[in-house]
């Protein structure tokens, strides 16, 4: 009886302490301030009222500032202006396009947090996140078909020669690989994006040409799916097996071989394909192996500098990303549009390309096929054949 009578006033308390939060929940805040008084001034004293005009006289202060020239941020801002501008109100005017732009870029070009643009820009830290949420969203609706459209067969057959003529590769249409993004640990994920090297991650799959512009983009997929998995599962795969991605028809590389298909190459963590080539597996390979493989990492090791360039230039990815999934994806797609805007006006910082941090390489995961070995096999027969040697390759190796 004692025990059931214990039990009655434990259950009457906690219902009490549960009304208890839910009213306290309900109870509306009051605020000392409508608008905080730092915020009042961002028409005057905020940073980019006070430094953006100046900084157009001194364009490479300007470059290094916004990672992009006077020339590029005003013809971004022209594409973004009409869907950035807001409406001003009776209480307060609205934040202009440029000021919505600077503040984006700034913000992933350093990777600093939404609370510091409350003392610097002078606008609230929930605005600063609506803010580069919604630019992002636009850059890449924006500017998706401009900056990464969708190749025609004259697009890959140019790609394909820049890739014979800077990485001695013939019909090459693009290195491919995919990297880990950190993330914070996202809620009720469980461990969907814990990753092989143990933290959270969301992956980028990407193809780039020879100029280390990114040709296509998947991203968003788990952090605990391996490269081979997450390109089986992409538009690309799904196109290249309907045979609808455009490619051009075989073609021969040498006077003595036959029609070869237009690949795209990548590391370890794929398997041979019709138009997928990977380097040879284990360590007692033969000369003729071992120059094959160096000849593929020439051409493959321009996706590892695209990623170089893209974290080293949009240095939120330096760090994890601490918003939601969606927000994160938007971030990632919106820095891989920037990268391929500003490469193709402004070309690159060679301190861009120095280091990789924040992204890393797949664990290996594929499924063997035999469809391609053909492909490899006279590949490896010409990089060793008087046509496609390079003199320096016997070094290399």
């Amino acid at each position: 009886m004692d025990a059931l009578l214990i039990s009655l006033l434990l259950l009457i308390i906690l219902k009490r302490r549960k009304r208890r939060r839910i009213q306290n929940h309900r109870r509306p805040i009051h605020r000392r301030h409508w608008v905080h008084p730092i915020l009042t001034s961002r028409n005057k004293n905020g940073q980019h009222k006070l430094l953006f005009e100046e900084l157009k006289c001194y364009p490479d202060k300007f470059f290094k500032y916004f990672r992009m020239s006077v020339n590029s941020f005003n013809e971004l801002l022209s594409v973004l202006h009409d869907d950035l501008k807001h409406q001003d109100t009776r209480m307060r005017k609205s934040i202009s396009p440029t000021e919505r732009l600077a503040i984006t870029l700034r913000y992933l070009a350093t990777g600093c947090s939404f609370g510091d643009f409350e003392l610097v820009y002078r606008c609230g830290a929930s605005t600063a996140r609506l803010i580069v949420k919604e630019t992002c969203k636009l850059i890449y609706a924006s500017l998706q078909d401009i900056c990464v459209p969708q190749p025609t067969e004259e697009m890959w057959s140019k790609i394909a020669k820049g890739f014979e003529e800077y990485a001695n590769f013939p019909n090459c249409c693009g290195a491919i690989d995919g990297k880990h993004i950190r993330i914070i640990k996202p809620q009720d994920s469980g461990s969907l994006y814990y990753n092989y090297k143990h933290y959270f991650s969301i992956v980028l799959l990407a193809i780039c040409d020879v100029n280390y512009k990114f040709t296509f983009i998947d991203v968003g997929s788990y952090g605990k799916a391996s490269d081979s998995t997450i390109y089986k599962e992409s538009k690309l795969f799904k196109k290249l097996e309907d045979q609808s991605l455009n490619l051009p028809a075989p073609k021969a590389i040498s006077s003595s071989s036959g029609p070869v298909n237009y690949c795209f190459v990548g590391d370890e963590a794929f398997g041979l394909a019709e138009h997928m080539l990977r380097p040879y597996s284990g360590k007692h390979l033969n000369i003729e192996k071992r120059i094959f493989n160096y000849r593929l990492s020439r051409a493959r090791r321009h996706i590892e500098c695209a990623f170089g360039i893209l974290v080293n230039k949009w240095r939120i990815l330096h760090r994890p990303l601490n918003v939601s999934i969606d927000f994160a994806e938007d971030i990632v797609k919106a820095c891989c549009i920037l990268h391929n805007f500003v490469r193709q006006r402004d070309g690159f910082n060679f301190h861009h390309t120095l280091t990789v941090p924040g992204l890393h390489d797949i664990d290996n995961a594929h499924v063997q096929s035999r469809r391609s070995l053909n492909t490899r096999d006279i590949l490896k027969d010409y990089f060793i054949s008087n046509e496609g040697a390079v003199p320096w390759q016997n070094n290399k190796i």
